[in-house]
């Protein structure tokens, strides 16, 4: 069997040798989102796959919410081939404006996604105002 060397992959894997050996340190713990409204209901979903729910701790401090959650670190003293997928501890906050209800927040976790609904605070929904008129004021002081 005739086997290419591959410089660059000696050097990934001394990289991973000195930095631990998931690679961790060398690539930042993400927790990619996305966001966004739905007439009254604030969506935010989290990707965590891999994450047991028990782990995911969800707090929220006056308009701040706090998502933290862990991947375990393999347990096995098997070589390791690729380390592309983050390990350990991440955390993420995110700044709600004052227009959310963070009182009501509701949260699910499935097939890896967090799921938060948020909803649109009272005083931050639209509503209609009456005008009072000229005439009105007339008939009122009448």
């Amino acid at each position: 069997m005739l086997m290419r060397t591959d410089p660059f992959r000696e050097l990934d894997r001394l990289a991973q040798q000195m930095l631990g050996s998931d690679g961790t340190l060398a690539r930042p713990a993400v927790m990619p989102l996305d966001a966004w409204r739905d007439e009254d209901t604030f969506h935010v979903e989290f990707d965590l796959p891999g994450v047991d729910p028990e782990s995911i701790d969800l707090d929220v401090e006056r308009n701040v919410v706090t998502v933290r959650a862990e991947r375990p670190h393999r347990a096995s003293d098997a070589e390791l081939i690729a380390a592309e997928r983050p390990r350990g501890i991440f955390s993420r906050q995110l700044v709600l404006g004052d227009n959310l209800d963070t009182e009501h927040i509701s949260a699910s976790y499935d097939a890896g996604v967090l799921a938060l609904r948020i909803p649109v605070a009272e005083q931050a929904k639209p509503r209609r105002i009456p005008v009072a008129g000229s005439r009105t004021q007339q008939a009122i002081d009448a």
